[in-house]
């Protein structure tokens, strides 16, 4: 066997003993809990969970850095109907000759000229001009997105992230362009980021997650908070706190790591889906 497959197996084995380790440390009622999170996690876990959600985009590519690019970009645009994100995502790539990467090494000002009518709600055509030369200086300056997210090994998600907005937006740029990275030093959720970090970071072993991303690990994550991952998880008692911020995002994240302590964030997947069909 060779060994990657072998550490995979591993890997698989220890989840799965980690797993039942826990169904035996809860009570009755968080018991049931757990096994209802990951019969909904089994149920969304799959392939044609792709077809009609944005992660659909980055899944067209091969490369890492198409992969990455066309997913940060997604995610950046991931609010309103999933339809229309998919939309306007899939408009992006082909102005961007579906080639995200090396349209934002080598971009001119006359393909630039192809963004000046983009607009997806708020975010415009000026907030797009500023994002692929930024897109640029990440990669030609700190080594890509991944490294410009990692930051120190013993930091933690907020600081990462927090830190990543301000490598970000280094460049000179209109202030309103501001608003379209969250920072959670400031309280916010950073949903879309922590759904693009969720994209990047998990297992692919589902082929819905990428898993592309080394340096961070699966236990790191966060829950990608939104108003229906929240009443969800309200619902079932995984989150106590009524206002939709940080610490939220902190409290719920924590309480999942009672379930699966290497992968807490696959939930978010289950906790989605009951969402988009109003099971809870």
């Amino acid at each position: 066997m060779r060994r990657s497959a072998y550490f995979s197996l591993s890997l698989s084995r220890l989840k799965d003993s980690l797993s039942k380790t826990c169904s035996f440390m809860f009570n009755k009622q968080e018991n049931r809990l757990f096994e209802f999170l990951e019969s909904k996690y089994r149920e969304f876990h799959r392939i044609d969970f792709v077809a009609n959600d944005p992660i659909q985009i980055p899944h067209q590519y091969k490369k890492k850095e198409d992969i990455e690019i066309s997913a940060f970009i997604t995610s950046i645009l991931a609010w309103g109907l999933r339809k229309t994100i998919i939309n306007k995502a899939s408009l992006l790539m082909d102005i961007m000759d579906h080639s995200p990467y090396d349209f934002v090494l080598h971009h001119t000002k006359k393909d630039l000229k192809k963004c000046m009518q983009f607009k997806h709600r708020t975010f415009n055509a000026d907030d797009l001009l500023y994002f692929i030369p930024s897109l640029q200086n990440i990669y030609l300056k700190h080594g890509g997105l991944e490294d410009a997210f990692f930051y120190q090994s013993n930091a933690s998600m907020m600081e990462r992230i927090s830190r990543f907005k301000q490598i970000f937006f280094e460049l000179d740029h209109l202030k309103r362009t501001e608003k379209h990275l969250a920072d959670p030093k400031k309280g916010s959720t950073a949903k879309r980021i922590n759904m693009y970090l969720r994209w990047m970071v998990r297992t692919n072993m589902g082929n819905v997650d990428f898993g592309i991303w080394r340096k961070f690990k699966p236990h790191e994550l966060m829950l990608p908070l939104d108003v229906h991952t929240a009443r969800v998880s309200r619902n079932l008692g995984l989150l106590k706190r009524s206002q939709n911020d940080w610490q939220a995002v902190m409290e719920v994240s924590k309480r999942l790591k009672q379930f699966d302590p290497l992968d807490p964030i696959k939930y978010d997947l289950a906790l989605f889906g009951l969402g988009v069909t109003a099971e809870l």
